[in-house]
Order: structure tokens, then C-alpha cells, then sequence
């Protein structure tokens, strides 16, 4: 009963792409590329124990990989507890959370799909890439609420936003000028500043010694410009703060609305990443964050990747 009730939700979950966020083509695809890469991994655990067993001796897997992975996807895309999977996939807790911590940094380690055979999973392959095939570029930081850190702890108020007074990490996102996720960095406190994060992450100097490309930006990466030798855009600035002729203040209103009409794409790559719930508030351990971001990162990309593929063919 159990195995057909596995079987029910094996089927249910790759045919809805509601379920996952993914087509069936590219579930197909995940299994493929993560599938002998979680394979290696397990092999090479257990001939790493000083007593190894016989081929093919010892207890077997409740869970095959490709339930492991759907169980991974439904738990990113929808925030399902562990409990739940569990019974849905008929087997304890613990198998659900083991095959999860297994899977989740599989997948966050692909990076962000631009093409079948281009993936990108540093900053410096980003501007690369941009300079090679689409100059200009967007950047944003994102924040994600996290549950507050214990009493007592040196690190309380680390996690404290300055924008939203919440304890939340931060991100930043990278897209090109349609929108497209290129890059997603890893979890950082929400107290660093976006500036501050994006000059840790090396961006300056990538833009510096880069190829030339465009990179806008908010009023949150003003400074940038002048250290990347202008290739960092952040809004306009207003030069009369008090009582602007008229003919100023319809100019500046026209070069706000026509920057941020470029710009706004990349709250658009925000908000499709903000679709899994695991991204809108996470209630897990902080320091599983980064995995977390950067495989839904990889994921929505891989699922934009595919349905550009089909459009255009």
C-alpha cells in the first residue's frame, strides 16, 4: 500500500509543474545531471568507513534518488515540513531530512543556467559572460526573513535589516536586461550594506579589469559608479533640493520613470524567486541559507533556460 502510495505521488508531482515550478523536461534533465553526482557522493562515503561491506550487502534505500529530489523540489517550491513529506512519500522524518541535506547542496552547486551548455556560477563568469554577449546587466539585493538568533548569542543583532528592522540575509541578485537570472551570491546578514556586499563579493575589480559592460543599480550602489570608471548606473540625482524651476522637475521625473523602466526587470527576477516559499520567509537553521538561495537560483534559471528554448523553436 505504501509503495503504490509512493508511486501516486511520484507521477502527481512530475506531471503538475504547480507542484514543483518545473516542467517534466527539465525534472527529466535534473535527474540526469544531479543523479550520478549524488551517486558518486554515496559510493564515496561508504568505501570511506574503515569496515566496508560486501557489493550489494546492507540495508536499502526506502527512498530511490529521483524521490529524493522530488522531495527536495515540493519542500523548496511550497515550504512543506519534513513531517509532511515524510507521509506523502511514506517513510520517517528522518529519511526526508537526510535525503534533503543530501540533495539541497547538489543542486545549489550547478549555478544558473543561461543556455543547455553555459552555466554560471561565479560573479567573474557573469561579466564575462555579459561582456561577451549582452552589455548591460542588473543588480539588486533581496532579503529573506530568518528566525531570530538565541539569547545570550555575540551574534544577535547581526541579522537585524536596517531597512526593515526584521532579522533577515541578503543577496544579490544578478540579471541581464530581460530579466534573466545570471547569478545569486550567497546568504550575508542582513546589517551589511548592499555597497558593502557587492564590494566584498569583488565587483569592482571585476568591473575594473573587465570587459566593458553596463551594470545598473539603485540609490543603494551609489558610489560604485565612480569607483568602476562609470560602469555602474545608479538613479539620477536631484541637483535643487529646494524650490526647482518647473522645467527641472518634469526632466527629472522623465529620466526617473524612463531608469527605473529599465531597471525594474530585475524586481521582476526578484519576485519569480520570491514564488517558492522557501524564499519568502525561511523558518530552518540560517546557516543552510546559502544552499537554499542558490539552488532555487539554479532551479528557476534552468526552468527560464528551458521555456526560452521552446519559444523560440
Amino acid at each position: 500500500m505504501v509503495y503504490v502510495a509512493r508511486n501516486r505521488a511520484h507521477a502527481a508531482i512530475i506531471r503538475s509543474q504547480r507542484i514543483t515550478g518545473l516542467a517534466p523536461g527539465v525534472i527529466a534533465e535534473l535527474v540526469a545531471d544531479v543523479g550520478p553526482l549524488w551517486h558518486e557522493r554515496h559510493q564515496a562515503a561508504l568505501t570511506a568507513r574503515p569496515r566496508q561491506r560486501a557489493v550489494g550487502a546492507g540495508a536499502k534505500h526506502k527512498l530511490v534518488f529521483i524521490d529524493r529530489l522530488l522531495a527536495t523540489l515540493v519542500h523548496l517550491r511550497h515550504g512543506a515540513t519534513h513531517d509532511v513529506l515524510a507521509c506523502w512519500f511514506g517513510v520517517d522524518r528522518s529519511t526526508i531530512t537526510r535525503a534533503i541535506g543530501e540533495v539541497l547542496p547538489l543542486l545549489a552547486q550547478r549555478g544558473c543556467t543561461v543556455t543547455p551548455d553555459i552555466r554560471l556560477r561565479s560573479l567573474a563568469e557573469v561579466i564575462e559572460h555579459l561582456g561577451a554577449n549582452g552589455p548591460t546587466g542588473i543588480i539588486d539585493g533581496t532579503e529573506i526573513r530568518v528566525r531570530h538568533p538565541a539569547a545570550g548569542g555575540n551574534d544577535r543583532d547581526k541579522f537585524i535589516s536596517g531597512k526593515n528592522k526584521q532579522n533577515a540575509v541578503k543577496s544579490m541578485i544578478v540579471t541581464n536586461a530581460e530579466g534573466r537570472l545570471l547569478f545569486c551570491s550567497l546568504a550575508e546578514p542582513a546589517s551589511c550594506a548592499d555597497i558593502t556586499h557587492a564590494r566584498k563579493l569583488g565587483l569592482v575589480k571585476l568591473l575594473a579589469d573587465g570587459p566593458a559592460v553596463e551594470i545598473l543599480a539603485d540609490a543603494g550602489y551609489q558610489g560604485l559608479g565612480a569607483q568602476t570608471g562609470g560602469r555602474v548606473v545608479t538613479p539620477p540625482h536631484r541637483k535643487f533640493k529646494k524650490n526647482p524651476p518647473e522645467w527641472y522637475e518634469e526632466m527629472f521625473e522623465r529620466q526617473r520613470k524612463a531608469y527605473s523602466s529599465r531597471r525594474i526587470r530585475v524586481e521582476h527576477g526578484i519576485g519569480h524567486l520570491k514564488n517558492w516559499r522557501s524564499l519568502a520567509r525561511h523558518h530552518g537553521r540560517r546557516e543552510h541559507m546559502s544552499d537554499t538561495i542558490q539552488a532555487v537560483a539554479g532551479l528557476l534559471s534552468h526552468q527560464q533556460a528551458a521555456a526560452a528554448s521552446s519559444a523560440r523553436t
